[in-house]
């Protein structure tokens, strides 16, 4: 009975990645030679939706995205979604969306739990996502993180949660080796990916200070990438109307 339930879970997650290739537009990934040889880890902003489909149909070779834990547990997706997805809108509509929160949950199970992805939470949990992730860097696999939080740093990214970072050190003790972090800025409006000059863990620098330079470093990366750019749009990690999105030539 498992089994079959994780056949159809499986054969359900085929078919909606079909369609969804079918009508989301081909992403060209630019920059493909900054990438290093073997494994690295992928910082891109979130652009809403995007990055992760963008990286999921279209970033080159095997790779796993991180994505929030919470939508890969069916009795905790509502909370999350509503909280996250939702929870700014209207009080006259909220109850249409705390409605539509369970209706998505075995949904958000199925896609998450059979796409490249590994949850990420931000409890005790955390080490589960660290392991995952250094096997899966040793197993040859690059991670994608799309760490932004809503706390604005500027037009084109939120400042981001740096503490994955953490995972170059738990790397570099199971390996010996410097573990690089790539910077990518996803551009839906272009519909492009564009990989940046990666910047390399230093295992003799504190952590503290590690995770800050590494963070700067590719919060400034993506920005430089985005604004020189052709003006565009840029899709934002917070929920804010449309209207709102910023320019990349947003100052």
């Amino acid at each position: 009975m498992i089994n079959m339930k994780k056949s159809l879970s499986s054969l359900l997650y085929r078919f909606i990645k079909f369609w969804v290739r079918l009508f989301y537009p081909v992403t060209d990934v630019i920059g493909t030679d900054n990438l290093p040889d073997g494994p690295a880890v992928i910082v891109s902003n979130h652009a809403k939706m995007n990055a992760p489909i963008a990286c999921e149909l279209y970033f080159p070779g095997i790779h796993y995205t991180w994505v929030a834990g919470e939508m890969t547990i069916l009795n905790e997706v509502p909370d999350y979604s509503y909280r996250d997805f939702w929870s700014y809108k209207p009080g006259y509509i909220k109850w249409f969306y705390r409605i539509i929160s369970y209706v998505i949950a075995p949904l958000s199970v199925c896609i998450f739990n059979n796409a490249n992805c590994i949850g990420v939470f931000h409890d005790t949990r955390i080490m589960t996502t660290f392991r995952k992730s250094v096997d899966r860097l040793l197993d040859g696999a690059r991670i994608i993180i799309l760490p932004e939080h809503d706390v604005p740093h500027n037009n084109i990214v939120c400042e981001f949660q740096d503490r994955f970072i953490d995972i170059a050190r738990m790397y570099y003790r199971r390996t010996g080796e410097a573990l690089s972090f790539v910077p990518m800025y996803t551009a839906p409006a272009l519909r492009s990916m564009h990989i940046g000059a990666p910047v390399t863990f230093d295992p003799a620098s504190p952590i503290r200070e590690e995770r800050q330079r590494i963070s700067e470093y590719l919060m400034d990366e993506i920005t430089r990438i985005a604004m020189d750019l052709p003006e565009h749009t840029v899709v934002p990690y917070p929920n804010i109307p449309r209207s709102q999105y910023p320019s990349n030539r947003t100052q």
